[in-house]
């Protein structure tokens, strides 16, 4: 039988095979030519310590073991052209695995897309970052892949209570991810390789005879005693159905907006805000890894900080080693950072969202919005940072130390945020009692990281967009919302997930639900 085994190692002899065959050896305590292959199974950096460790778990083959090639197939989707249909609204992550979920079940998904596809995509984000101009339907939140797509492709998830997140990771490689993302502590795809993986679950849905439908902006429903009828969209488009999955993201204003009119409950969720603060990737490795260079066996260094201040959490959010600073606006005139690392993460900056932890007495000055008091308060800060930056794409700025001590920064240096930044003191810009619990964190991150407070670091503002303002609440059995029958709130927006992962996990059980509500049986091992 094969062994697994847990073994500590320098980072050269985890990236040597043969290295890792004497490792192995030396630990069982056998002769070499007993060990016929190693395979690593799970792979994460130790630096706690001065020298850092690679942390591997490994399946060890002796002589005369088949090794058995773990391979990742697609179930065999069935042809749905004729079968009855449900449509899913968003073609992010909780949308398109909803979709595929749903085509598995032998239901036809109808996908409903406000923006464009991947590859069209591409042209408004430039627009964004070359001439400060933002389409509303289309930009780095809205599209085919949703937010995660040209926003990093990050796969960690805590979430694993909420469903089944190996069987996420062996979809996405099917269907073109690296099998890196099965062994890695903290897998990540990369915003270069999200795309191709995208248009191949899109292709995978067509031809088993689903559909999807992009520049769709779904603009009303129709309601009948409190039964979904009907989807209408914007250009007069109706399309009829008593089963709508709703997976738009945590941007979607309008569509929460639509939601308010109608008298369909929505509640006020606490997030969090702050800023994005961009540091040299040495740096960070210094730090991280107590050394003057990482070498080529290490991976840059990742950081999660997170205080206490004043009965607020401030913490790291969507860290982004060897990454970019992103403008993520849906709209003219607001401003919205994030990050996004390739898949090498090969940068030279690492970049973190730093923000506070909301709550709702805190949207008091928004309070006759009602459940949207939330959003209010988040859409009032975008639009005065995009005003302090000369009502642009640029970012409102200002070196680390600055922001600390109330000080202007005299020069900024060039960052990774392409449409540029204007030297701002933040503390005019966000929430009195934002600033303040930053300025005390900061140094408190300073005590834990030695040389994290520096004015080699940037901050940008506002980081934004950390989850949805507002939650869209359901039933913990049927998953339909508490009021509507036949309508299924997803994933982020819906104030259910949190990220690609949980978000597509998400989706897979608001599409078995809905599933079930049209009559399918489903088979052992999905109930």
């Amino acid at each position: 039988m094969p062994q697994d085994l847990s073994l500590r190692v320098l980072p050269e002899v985890a990236a040597d095979p043969s290295l890792l065959h004497h490792a192995v050896v030396k630990q069982m305590g056998v002769e070499p030519n007993t060990v016929a292959s190693v395979v690593v199974r799970k792979r994460s950096v130790d630096a706690r310590q001065r020298i850092p460790y690679m942390q591997l778990q490994v399946r060890v083959f002796t002589a005369g073991e088949e090794q058995l090639i773990e391979t990742h197939h697609l179930p065999a989707y069935p042809d749905v052209h004729d079968r009855p249909s449900a449509v899913v609204i968003g073609a992010g992550p909780a949308g398109l695995f909803a979709a595929l979920q749903l085509l598995e079940l032998g239901v036809k998904p109808i996908v409903l897309e406000r923006g464009k596809d991947v590859q069209g995509r591409r042209r408004d984000l430039k627009a964004i970052n070359v001439h400060h101009q933002v389409n509303p339907e289309s930009n780095y939140c809205f599209g085919e892949g949703g937010a995660g797509t040209y926003s990093d492709g990050k796969l960690y998830t805590r979430s694993k209570k909420r469903g089944d997140v190996q069987r996420i990771l062996s979809r996405l490689v099917a269907f073109g991810a690296s099998d890196d993302i099965l062994v890695e502590a903290h897998p990540h795809i990369g915003t270069n390789k999200l795309p191709k993986i995208i248009e191949r679950m899109r292709e995978t849905l067509l031809a088993q005879g689903a559909e999807v439908h992009f520049g769709a902006k779904v603009v009303d429903f129709d309601l009948e005693k409190g039964q979904i009828q009907a989807v209408c969209l914007e250009g007069g488009q109706k399309i009829l159905t008593k089963a709508v999955l709703l997976a738009t993201g945590h941007s979607a204003r309008d569509m929460f907006t639509l939601l308010h009119a109608k008298g369909i409950a929505i509640e006020v969720k606490p997030f969090a805000l702050g800023v994005r603060a961009e540091h040299p990737q040495a740096l960070i490795d210094r730090i991280q890894y107590k050394c003057i260079d990482r070498g080529e066996f290490l991976p840059p260094a990742p950081y999660s900080v997170v205080k206490q201040i004043e009965g607020r959490g401030v913490y790291s959010f969507c860290m982004c080693p060897g990454g970019v600073i992103a403008p993520c606006a849906t709209a003219q005139e607001e401003v919205v950072t994030n990050g996004w690392s390739p898949s090498k993460r090969d940068q030279s900056t690492a970049n973190s969202g730093i923000v506070v932890e909301l709550h709702e007495e805190d949207f008091l000055a928004f309070a006759e919005q009602g459940p949207l008091a939330g959003m209010a308060f988040q859409a009032d800060v975008e639009r005065k940072a995009w005003a302090a930056a000369g009502k642009t794409q640029k970012i409102p700025a200002q070196r680390m130390l600055d922001f600390v001590q109330g000080k202007v920064s005299e020069d900024l240096p060039k960052t990774s945020y392409l449409p540029g930044i204007v030297s701002v003191d933040l503390n005019d810009v966000l929430p009195d009692f934002i600033a303040k619990a930053l300025r005390k964190a900061f140094v408190a991150f300073d005590q834990s990281m030695p040389g994290y407070l520096t004015n080699e670091a940037i901050l940008h503002a506002p980081e934004s967009r950390t989850s949805s303002p507002v939650r869209i609440p359901r039933d913990p059995l049927t998953f339909q919302h508490t009021e509507v029958v036949g309508l299924y709130p997803c994933g982020e927006g819906a104030g259910y997930a949190g990220g690609i992962v949980s978000a597509a996990m998400d989706g897979e059980k608001c599409a078995r639900k809905m599933a079930q509500q049209l009559g399918v049986v489903l088979p052992e091992g999905l109930e």
